[in-house]
């Protein structure tokens, strides 16, 4: 297992070098010039030019993949260009706020998806089976801004129980701010629990067929302890990877959910930049984004480990 960490460790350098090359190329083809932008309704040429001088638009493509690259190796990732503040207080700012609705979301979907994979597992052909099915049709089917607008109107217009928007820190009313994620949260969360129940599921039914789990039934053991502890660890094995994929989904920014219920996270950040053309912020989330889904694949094979005592040997 040691030798395996560090070889993954000794591929993130090169995998974080081209990734960082990759999005600095792509931000280069998005249209407009952020000097002009700053510079105006009048465009001013000396203003442009300064501009242009000041943000490197006027040196070729690879100096400014350098300057920007040494910015990051110390740990600055520039500037905002729209309102003058590093890119790094940005997202120290928007990532906690999208950390915790990424970690509601998970929470709900885990304790959502695999309970309900097994059961439809184990059930297989009854009527458990079809309304876990039916549920992962509409996790799937349902879009996320409408599932969304339907929760606003009847918990929040109708019942008047939850919030419509808005983001309240935790720091300031715990009780206001999980009242203000809770919505937000279930709506993403809802669509991953689909998805875990059908890899559940489709996991659980290839273990138990396996030999290993008729030799533990044929012992007499009882069908929980069968299911629970010789079955499902092997079947997380894949879900491991998927859930891992699916957490860097939410921490890279749920955007349309983000902006129903007016979220200030990731999502709302990498938007308005992108209007904005503040290349800066642009590259500096999408290359926090990029690390974060490394990472989470970096713990997700040593989750492997974990889980399945058959890698450990």
């Amino acid at each position: 297992m040691f030798d395996f960490l560090l070889k993954r460790l000794a591929s993130i350098v090169p995998t974080l070098l081209f990734v960082s090359m990759l999005i600095f190329g792509l931000q280069q083809l998005l249209p407009g010039d952020p000097a002009n932008i700053l510079a105006g309704e009048e465009q001013d040429p000396a203003v442009v030019a300064h501009l242009r001088e000041k943000l490197h638009l006027d040196e070729p493509l690879p100096v400014r993949y350098a300057y920007w690259m040494a910015g990051v190796v110390r740990g600055d990732l520039g500037e905002s260009v729209r309102n003058q503040q590093p890119v790094l207080e940005l997202i120290a700012q928007k990532l906690p706020v999208t950390i915790q609705l990424a970690a509601m979301a998970m929470t709900i979907a885990l304790l959502i998806g695999i309970p309900a994979g097994i059961v439809s597992a184990v059930g297989r052909g009854t009527v458990w089976d079809a309304a876990a099915n039916l549920f992962a049709l509409w996790g799937i089917s349902t879009p996320n801004f409408w599932l969304g607008i339907l929760l606003i109107l009847l918990f929040s217009v109708q019942l008047g129980w939850l919030p419509a928007s808005g983001y309240v820190s935790p720091f300031e009313d715990l009780g206001a701010n999980l009242a203000s994620m809770i919505m937000p949260a279930f709506v993403l969360g809802n669509a991953i629990a689909a998805v875990l129940m059908r890899h559940t599921r489709s996991a659980m039914l290839q273990v138990l067929s396996a030999d290993y789990v008729r030799t533990a039934r044929a012992k007499g053991l009882r069908e929980p302890v069968v299911v629970l502890r010789h079955a499902l660890g092997n079947a997380l094995v894949p879900i491991v990877t998927l859930g891992a994929l699916e957490l860097g989904t939410l921490l890279s920014g749920a955007v349309l959910t983000e902006q129903v219920f007016t979220i200030p996270g990731f999502g709302k950040l990498i938007v308005d930049a992108v209007f904005n053309r503040d290349y800066a912020v642009v590259q500096g989330v999408v290359l926090v984004t990029a690390s974060a889904y490394i990472v989470l694949n970096l713990l997700a094979d040593l989750a492997y480990f974990a889980v399945n005592p058959r890698l450990r040997g």
